[in-house]
């Protein structure tokens, strides 16, 4: 049985439209939490509000919002003004384009959701759109205002509903060239990317997320369960790390060895056993020649 909607509304695209509701496809429900508590009494704690100039709590109908138009000063923003500028959500996906999945940059990809068809009714037109998109292996661009925000989604098929994916706008995404316009370009020799290429190969292998492995939450959940047990926790030993600098190249050709260093022993191994069987083999067969022609 599904969960309870997140939120409620029509998918219309044109003059089609049909009933859908959605729900949050990721959760942080299994992650392992912590909560403040009063080492004397065992008690969790509460945060409270302070003044950070005159250090006095401030209680809940003293609390205000406020926009800092520069340090120290703040012009206040009251309720009902908040109120005034909130889009009223009509519960509506619009679909206002298509556009190819290839086109999408993967940084505007934000919040992911599950969109299924409401009620028997709409699995029609559901179905309609759906498998639309398939044959023309787009992704559709729509509107939908969610927690009184406005928000683009890139919605495409998944097995038997559709994936809708909230997207960051342009002003949330920093300009790459203040990060990597310092990088330099240095001249690297055909030989290291080769023998980069070459690892890439031994690692190469097919997404699945089924072998993701969190294993600072297993860690968490086993030091939460043997704290909780009584048992001592014993703290690890400080790794040392390495002080020695060694090449680039040097580098990359350790890690190749360190991937199939096994393998080409074994190879070169099973070689010289190979040239050893021969070379016996062809020294009976003379002497055999040499006692018959004796």
């Amino acid at each position: 049985m599904a969960p309870r909607a997140y939120w409620k509304g029509t998918l219309k695209l044109s003059l089609v439209s049909c009933p859908v509701v959605l729900y949050p496809a990721t959760t942080a429900a299994e992650k392992t939490r912590f909560h403040l508590i009063n080492r004397e009494t065992g008690n969790r704690l509460k945060q409270q509000m302070i003044d950070s100039e005159t250090g006095d709590v401030v209680e809940s109908d003293q609390k205000g919002r406020g926009y800092e138009l520069r340090k120290g000063k703040y012009v206040e923003i009251e309720p009902e003004e908040l109120e005034a500028v909130q889009i009223e959500s009509n519960h509506t996906i619009d679909i206002e384009s298509f556009v190819p999945s290839e086109e999408i940059d993967q940084r505007y990809l934000n919040h992911p959701y599950y969109i299924a068809p409401d009620g028997k009714a709409a699995v029609d037109a559901f179905a309609v759109i759906r498998d639309a998109m398939k044959d023309e292996e787009r992704v559709a661009l729509a509107k939908i205002v969610l927690t009184n925000r406005e928000h683009v989604m890139a919605i495409e098929p998944l097995g038997k509903g559709l994936l809708g994916t909230t997207l960051r706008f342009p002003y949330e995404l920093r300009d790459e060239d203040q990060f990597f316009d310092d990088i330099k370009s240095p001249k690297i020799t055909k030989d290291m990317v080769e023998l980069a290429g070459h690892i890439l190969h031994t690692k190469a292998a097919h997404f699945d997320p089924s072998k993701f492995k969190d294993e600072y939450e297993d860690a968490l959940k086993a030091l939460v369960k043997r704290k909780a047990s009584g048992k001592k926790i014993e703290l690890p030993e400080p790794e040392e790390r390495p002080s020695n600098v060694i090449s680039l190249m040097d580098a990359l050709k350790q890690s190749l060895k360190g991937r199939g260093g096994k393998k080409t022993a074994a190879k070169s191994h099973a070689r010289r056993a190979t040239g050893r069987h021969r070379s016996a083999r062809k020294t009976h067969r003379t002497a055999a020649r040499h006692r018959k022609a004796g």
